[in-house]
């Protein structure tokens, strides 16, 4: 599955055969300001022991949207729902010194309601949630369940 790094998925490009009940939005952990690309965040999943970048999309601090581990495989983002979610993430989630901290961008918010959006319209029974409500993390450093609830 390919799609563009400035655009949002068309329903065509990313209906997968996996039944999906969630969304789970994430952070990269990195500092505010430092851009990652999916090959960025690939290697270092890669080199954990992963097969793959755990994450099906990344959005970056332009607002750009890349895609990362296929739909059809079942991520490797959320221990216990990986096999029917679809794992967002964006880059950022600490502060300058290293603390955790709602970092996104103004085109990274803009660009995750629009990913949001289109995923909700091909999965409208799934749910969003940070990967918080799932793990004794922060992550993503923002309350996703309910900024994302009238999606």
């Amino acid at each position: 599955m390919e799609t563009s790094t400035n655009s949002i998925p068309s329903a065509a490009a990313v209906r997968c055969r996996r039944k999906i009940n969630e969304i789970i939005v994430h952070c990269t952990a990195t500092r505010a300001g430092r851009d990652y690309s999916v090959r960025d965040v690939r290697r270092w999943h890669l080199q954990r022991g992963f097969s793959d970048i755990g994450y099906h999309y990344l959005v970056r601090l332009d607002g750009s949207v890349e895609p990362g581990r296929p739909l059809d495989r079942p991520g490797a983002h959320c221990l216990a729902h990986n096999r029917c979610s679809i794992g967002v993430c964006y880059v950022g989630g600490l502060d300058q010194a290293g603390a955790p901290c709602d970092t996104r961008t103004s085109a990274q918010r803009y660009a995750l309601i629009g990913l949001l959006s289109a995923l909700k319209t091909l999965y409208p029974q799934a749910t969003i949630h940070g990967h918080r409500d799932f793990a004794a993390k922060v992550c993503p450093c923002f309350d996703a369940t309910a900024e994302y609830a009238s999606l």
